[in-house]
């Protein structure tokens, strides 16, 4: 160990800073790490096509033999959503709580990953990974057996909250387990490290219970069917609209394979709470009248694939929204998804729905702690150093003034970027270099094959179109014997533009003959003429930038011997 003590200990997040998801962050020091999160995020707009985006852990393939663990605070997708990924690029073991691994499990199966080495550490336990004590805190958060994580290093304590609030009436009557932190706090931590999504809210963060109460009043005073969208992993939600339901005589039926998946996995494990007789299988709707039915779905953000959104567009197979439906959206929009949510909702009320949501009433509270929540946990730790986490830049800034404020020196708080070394001493802090991070995209069964140029590609395509431009030519003389011929998708509609295609196919003649007046024979270079000549004429014409993809067809003389029936 006297060796050891020589290292910095090292604080390198491959995700959540300066974003909202894909979390991931590696504690090192000499030749241990440990992981903490392997989340993912959804894709933004401008990335079409896009399934998901993970992190690029080029470092950590980089350094597989140091890694003693991976840590997982909870089983929301933005900190377990990569591990699949990860595992079948480096088989580490994985630590978390009963439900997290459960969640985890579910995943690994669609996967088909079958040598995971899943260990379940129950909250107040403490684990040894290489020089590392890991002790698993229990926290409040929107899903249960969310934890926070104290780990003893070389050089003095490091706290990471994990996603949490302070619920003192939460669902499931755990409360989070505040003495512990206040112990850590008077024995020393070195550095905190804490959730800042909130960090702009003031107040507190209102008890899951509310809604529940909620839920009471609206079911109750409700003939119509009901369909509420939420979270698949918001685990106190399912309960809580359940129990709504059970109490108003309702039955339930469950739409959408995230949301079914996580109700099985939380029955079997015993976390959901679903009295017998109560669920009902989408084929059994329409068996019972409108007031005995309430529809838990996917789709609270608006994802185009996701069971509401196909409700909304009429393309679900077993439910069709009709007028009178009541439709709960029990979430708030991820940052950046606020359009294809408000695009749902208008679909919803143009089919007749009667829709609530956050803006309305209360139907949604955070599983984020607000300001006043953060001052405690700061209050409660006493970092010397801190380190806000999970938030855009402007969210990690604010908390670094809120820690200022709680007496943490200014010099002693760092705002990192994803791929920042934040090394440490037990008296500095500073970032010293940085790491291969960044954004890993995954398109179907394709990690990592769609990259900047094809991203840039689909944006062209998207917007301005494609021009294919055929022709065939004589092998061994390069002479065109039929063509050019013009197909055009997403850029014009052919049959009423013939005079443009026609005057482009004319374009495409002269840059040819320029081609063969100069002697120019090498395809590529007649190819860029082309695709020069039309792009500037079109641009002229009509101030439009289509894709131009010519392609050029070598035919030898004897397979020519009727032009006038060659097809392309």
């Amino acid at each position: 160990m006297a060796t050891e003590k020589k290292h910095k200990l090292k604080v390198i997040p491959l995700g959540g800073l300066g974003e909202i998801g894909k979390n991931m962050t590696v504690i090192e020091y000499g030749s241990n790490i440990i992981v903490i999160d392997c989340g993912m995020s959804f894709p933004e707009d401008e990335m079409l096509g896009i399934d998901i985006v993970i992190p690029d852990i080029t470092y950590l393939i980089k350094n597989k033999d140091k890694i003693k663990g991976i840590c997982l605070t909870h089983g929301h997708e933005d900190h377990i959503g990569s591990i699949p990924y990860l595992l079948k690029k480096i088989n580490v073991p994985i630590y978390g709580t009963r439900l997290t691994l459960g969640l985890v499990e579910n995943k690994l199966l669609e996967h088909k990953i079958e040598d995971a080495q899943l260990n379940v550490v129950e909250a107040g336990s403490t684990i040894n990974l290489g020089c590392f004590k890991v002790t698993f805190i229990r926290n409040n958060h929107s899903i249960p057996d969310a934890v926070s994580f104290a780990i003893d290093t070389p050089i003095g304590m490091v706290v990471h909250t994990g996603d949490f609030k302070i619920d003192y009436t939460p669902i499931n009557e755990e409360v989070m387990d505040l003495g512990k932190m206040a112990e850590l706090g008077r024995k020393g931590v070195l550095l905190a490290m804490s959730d800042s999504t909130n960090v702009e809210r003031s107040g507190f963060t209102e008890s899951e219970k509310v809604i529940g109460q909620k839920f009471m009043e609206i079911f109750k005073n409700s003939d119509s069917r009901i369909i509420v969208a939420s979270f698949a992993s918001n685990i106190h939600r399912l309960q809580q609209i359940i129990d709504a339901g059970v109490a108003n005589g309702r039955k339930v039926a469950i739409s959408g394979k995230s949301m079914v998946n996580a109700v099985k996995v939380s029955q079997d494990l015993g976390y959901l709470n679903v009295p017998e007789g109560t669920l009902i299988h989408v084929n059994e709707l329409k068996s019972y009248k409108d007031n005995e039915i309430v529809i838990i779905t996917t789709g609270s953000q608006g994802e185009p694939m996701s069971a509401l959104t196909r409700m909304a567009n009429s393309d679900h197979k077993k439910v069709q929204i009709k007028p009178g439906d009541l439709v709960i959206i029990s979430a708030n929009p991820i940052p950046g998804n606020e359009k294809t949510v408000s695009r749902v909702i208008n679909m919803l009320y143009e089919k007749g729905a009667n829709v609530l949501y956050d803006a309305l009433t209360q139907v949604h509270v955070s599983g984020h702690a607000r300001r006043e929540e953060l001052k405690i946990m700061l209050s409660l730790l006493k970092p010397k150093f801190f380190i806000p986490v999970h938030g855009e830049y402007r969210h990690l800034m604010q908390h670094s003034k809120l820690a200022h404020e709680l007496g943490v020196a200014e010099g002693n708080t760092i705002i990192g970027k994803n791929g920042d070394v934040i090394e440490l001493t037990s008296k500095t802090i500073a970032i010293n270099g940085t790491v291969t991070s960044g954004n890993i995209l995954v398109d179907g069964l394709g990690v990592g094959d769609v990259g900047n140029i094809v991203l840039r590609d689909r944006k062209l395509l998207s917007e301005n179109g494609l021009i294919i431009v055929v022709l065939a030519t004589e092998r061994g003389t390069g002479k065109v014997l039929s063509g050019p011929e013009i197909v055009s998708r997403g850029f014009i509609y052919v049959r009423e533009n013939i005079d443009l295609i026609e005057e482009s196919k004319t374009v495409v003649r002269k840059a040819l003959a320029k081609c063969e007046d100069t002697n120019v024979r090498e395809w590529n270079n007649i190819k860029m003429s082309i695709k020069d000549a039309l792009s500037s004429f079109i641009y002229e014409k009509i101030k439009r930038n289509p894709m131009i993809l010519p392609i050029i067809v070598e035919v030898k003389p004897e397979e020519m011997t009727d032009m006038n029936n060659f097809e392309f």
